[in-house]
């Protein structure tokens, strides 16, 4: 269904594509062509919030002699995801709120105000639409491409690769489109009237956290993200979106029903596999803020089910002992997924730590399909491994969330980080030297592949494809304190792309998943969309021909320059 718009508005949207086409740069506020306040105001008639004004996380604190603001509460919240989530300036990882001139020069707002003593607007967009409707974000679209603006979309912030900010760009933020509808015979437009299902429909703000609290509320469990703060209707959705019940359910994107967008022409589609098919198959894992901007998603629900937890803890003094651990634990994902069990974990060089969980399992099922894991750890203790193993019961994935995740902090730290996304015969032929690099880095994995991933047509959504054979995703990654130098930063930086090309070399056949991972990949094309790359980019050129959607690494993005602002014609 369209959604019709003010007769005004298409007037508008048809003047912008005449007046921008021609154009090769997107405007940015440190130019001559950003919109004065004249124009501005006639922005904020048409929408129902205030306009916004971002700024960093912690402009609070400054100028230091007379705070703007309360800065105990930014250095008391600065880890807190959802705090941080709340405002449309500040970003998951701070580093993508600064910004590095070509001279090394750093422009950013540290909590530490004695660094540099004055807070820089970085990389956060100045100004912007708090869209709270479909027509909010449709006023916001039109102004960006009458003025030809480098456009923003945020949500949350939860970004491993900058793109819900950018120097001198306008932000839409959806972060309030906070809706969340459950229809227990919910059938998409266009669809037969017997194809129901028992379905939520999620606005674009809505985050992890709120929908898990709704979707117990109502007897029901959702695939879903780890982390309270993650947008649920955003670019977790966008990049593919993974779960710990992903071996037993599938992937976000294997479980999304509809989904509403707005096009750069202002129009707003609903896509379904009824109509629209072709953007319904992009938008479930070709990138997030390339196609247009998510207004809401309906995700199929399962029965609140009872779930199994395995909780593995192991300590080595032998390195060669903890080589054998992590190479075996490599080596059994295949297994593991398979029999249904997904979790997170961690490793270095002296411990290994990961929660497994799967849902609707029986105890008797849990001992059995962990047993052969267990023994196998017990018998490295020659090697100098200690460890030991738990199970029990949780009596829904919404308590085993509540237990594990409900206080994770993993934000409000400069980090960039790498991924890949390892086959079932990566981990069976190269085992050994991928447990090496991971300890050597201090990995992190996510075994939320493998199982009913793998059983998923490859072709069946736009979803980069490597997540069909893939049985586990690994992480390394870097960070540094505030203060940092240019110089400093880039010798980071140059010590994860040697990470990613050891891993490249090991697994070339393999993909990354592109919601965890970093500017430097490799190939990004193949790495992060695979085969699908070239029909993602046709998809993208026919919704978006006014090429206003941007973000580094995105669908498009090779037309542009470094900065994204110029495209080549």
């Amino acid at each position: 269904m369209k959604v019709l718009v003010a007769s005004s508005l298409l007037v508008t949207c048809a003047l912008a594509t005449t007046s921008s086409s021609g154009q090769e740069c997107l405007c940015t506020s440190d130019q001559s062509c950003w919109p004065n306040a004249s124009e501005f105001s006639q922005l904020q008639a048409q929408v129902s919030q205030p306009l916004v004004y971002p700024s960093p996380t912690a402009s609070a604190c400054y100028p230091t002699s007379d705070p703007s603001g309360n800065c105990a509460e930014v250095i008391e919240n600065w880890t807190d995801g959802t705090w941080r989530s709340s405002m449309p300036g500040s970003m998951e990882a701070p580093n993508f709120e600064t910004f590095m001139f070509k001279n090394g020069t750093i422009d950013a707002c540290y909590p530490n105000t004695t660094i540099t003593g004055t807070c820089g607007q970085g990389r956060v967009p100045v100004i912007g639409v708090d869209a709270r409707s479909v027509a909010d974000i449709q006023a916001g679209i039109n102004f960006a491409v009458q003025h030809n603006l480098k456009l923003v979309v945020k949500n949350t912030g939860h970004d491993y690769m900058g793109r819900s900010a950018a120097r001198g760009s306008f932000v839409v933020w959806t972060h309030n489109m906070k809706d969340i509808t459950f229809n227990p015979t919910f059938v998409a437009q266009g669809a037969p009237a017997k194809e129901t299902y028992d379905a939520v429909t999620l606005g674009a703000g809505v985050q992890w956290g709120e929908a898990y609290v709704a979707a117990e509320q109502n007897g029901r469990m959702i695939v879903g993200g780890a982390i309270a703060s993650i947008g649920a209707a955003g670019g977790w959705l966008a990049g593919g979106g993974h779960s710990a019940l992903s071996p037993t359910y599938g992937l976000g994107v294997d479980n999304v029903i509809e989904i509403s967008v707005v096009l750069s022409s202002g129009e707003c589609l609903t896509a379904n596999n009824y109509q629209n098919t072709d953007l319904f198959w992009a938008l479930r894992g070709g990138g997030g803020s390339t196609y247009g901007i998510v207004t809401s998603v309906t995700y199929r629900t399962y029965p609140s089910v009872p779930a199994q937890l395995y909780l593995f803890e192991a300590n080595a003094t032998n390195p060669a002992g903890m080589l054998a651990l992590v190479g075996e634990l490599l080596h059994s994902q295949t297994q593991f997924t398979d029999d249904g069990w997904g979790g997170y974990g961690s490793m270095n060089s002296e411990s290994l730590n990961f929660f497994y969980m799967s849902p609707n399992m029986t105890s008797e099922t849990a001992n059995a399909t962990t047993q052969a894991w267990t023994d196998y750890a017990l018998s490295l203790e020659p090697l100098g491994v200690t460890s030991s193993a738990t199970l029990y019961s949780v009596p829904s994935w919404y308590n085993f969330f509540e237990e594990v995740f409900a206080t994770v902090v993993l934000t409000g730290a400069n980090v960039m980080i790498t991924s890949r996304l390892l086959s079932r015969d990566s981990v069976a032929t190269e085992y050994a030297a991928i447990a090496e690099l991971l300890i050597t880095c201090q990995g992190l994995f996510n075994t939320v592949a493998g199982g009913k991933v793998n059983q998923i047509d490859p072709d069946s959504a736009g979803v980069n494809p490597a997540w069909r054979d893939a049985v586990i995703e690994t992480i390394c990654g870097i960070t540094w304190e505030d203060g940092a130098s240019s110089a400093e930063i880039q010798g980071m930086i140059d010590e994860l792309k040697t990470v990613i090309a050891a891993m490249n070399v090991l697994t070339p056949l393999d993909g990354a998943y592109v919601n965890e991972a970093s500017l430097f990949e490799i190939d990004w094309q193949k790495t992060f969309f695979g085969s699908h790359y070239s029909t993602l980019k046709d998809i993208k050129d026919k919704y978006d021909p006014l090429k206003i959607f941007v973000v580094a690494e995105g669908v498009g993005s090779e037309d542009w320059n470094k900065q994204l602002t110029c495209r080549s014609l």
